[in-house]
């Protein structure tokens, strides 16, 4: 097997990961929303926190499958382009998405935590 064909594999298990990634945790943060609802727990904000979990995870995997593909099988000026602006809409999706998720941005979010804790007390 050649270097290339090897690598192709690599882009296609990356790919299937993340897609299973996305498949199987977007159903388990239903089935744990289905559960807390059946608790009388607010579901809502533990579905919309477990997906977000979940998209960023998946985004995550995918990056791996498109920078293998652009370094190792189609190094070309026009593959770097398309991994650069793949690359900066998923930073911006993450961004968006912790800053969802947490409710504050990333570089504020000790500070908001150490907050909540001396107010706690």
């Amino acid at each position: 097997m050649r270097f290339e064909d090897l690598m192709h594999v690599a882009v296609q298990v990356f790919e299937a990961a993340g897609v299973l990634v996305l498949v199987l945790g977007s159903l388990a943060a239903f089935a744990f929303g289905v559960r807390d609802a059946r608790r009388g727990v607010k579901a809502f904000e533990t579905v919309r926190r477990n997906l977000g979990r979940v998209i960023l995870l998946g985004l995550e995997i995918l990056i791996v499958a498109d920078i293998i593909m652009t370094i190792t099988i189609d190094p070309t000026p026009a593959s770097a382009i398309s991994l650069g602006i793949i690359v900066l809409v998923r930073t911006f999706l993450s961004f968006s998405l912790e800053i969802e998720l947490d409710g504050v941005v990333p570089w504020r979010r000790a500070a908001a935590r150490s907050g909540a804790t001396q107010e706690d007390t």
